[in-house]
């Protein structure tokens, strides 16, 4: 990628409030990620030799890809179990607390999430960062991403429209599921490559964005 950040028609936008993926966006938690669907996949016979597109995907909507209805919920109930109790080696991503200290005094954020609440709080806790007060996670919501739903509530718990959002992803399950609810999205190639994601804007990483906060809402710019 370029080293000069270009936000092309974020440019001088204003928005209501910025909707944050977590994963692969906030924190990086992608070997205990894999490591806990090997574990699993192993548990329950099933061929997995790596998570390649899942990433971003509710770990509900993964395990019926694999499994006989009969085992869903059993299945379901051991990846929630097994990732919860797996956080070694998780961090915070270049520029992620920085975006959320700027944004908190103004309440224009949110965290939407594929995890069910207790994984996202584990991980959460265990990188020490703070988190908006509005946290969507996949247990919130009937279908997760690349349904919209989870962006479409994490704004209304806001107050605000979707559509007057910007959105903050990584994958491209995520940003479909920004799309669909209507948001500006803002794509971050820390698992993907940036010729991968689909967005108003790619940049590498939080660390080259800065938000302002004004009056009228959020506007996103080079750091």
């Amino acid at each position: 990628m370029a080293d000069t950040v270009s936000l092309g028609s974020l440019t001088g936008r204003t928005f209501s409030a910025v909707l944050f993926d977590m994963d692969g966006t906030l924190i990086d938690s992608t070997p205990a990620v894999e490591r806990s669907w090997l574990r699993w996949a192993d548990e329950f016979g099933v061929h997995l030799t790596g998570f390649g597109s899942w990433h971003g995907i509710p770990a509900a909507q993964i395990v019926t890809r694999f499994l006989p209805e009969e085992q869903w919920e059993t299945a379901v109930r051991r990846i929630e179990e097994i990732e919860t109790q797996d956080v070694e080696g998780i961090v915070v991503l270049p520029g992620a607390a920085g975006a959320l200290a700027a944004l908190a005094p103004s309440g224009r954020s949110a965290i939407a999430t594929s995890c069910v609440r207790d994984l996202a709080l584990a991980r959460i806790g265990v990188t020490g960062l703070v988190p908006p007060q509005v946290l969507v996670t996949a247990d919130m919501v009937k279908v997760g991403k690349p349904d919209p739903e989870p962006y479409l509530l994490a704004a209304r718990r806001l107050g605000v429209d979707a559509s007057d959002c910007l959105v903050v992803e990584d994958a491209p399950a995520g940003l479909a599921s920004g799309r669909d609810a209507g948001a500006a999205r803002l794509a971050l190639a820390t698992t993907h490559p940036a010729d991968a994601l689909e967005a108003e804007a790619v940049v590498k990483d939080l660390s080259a964005v800065r938000f302002v906060v004004t009056d009228e809402g959020v506007q996103v710019v080079p750091a």
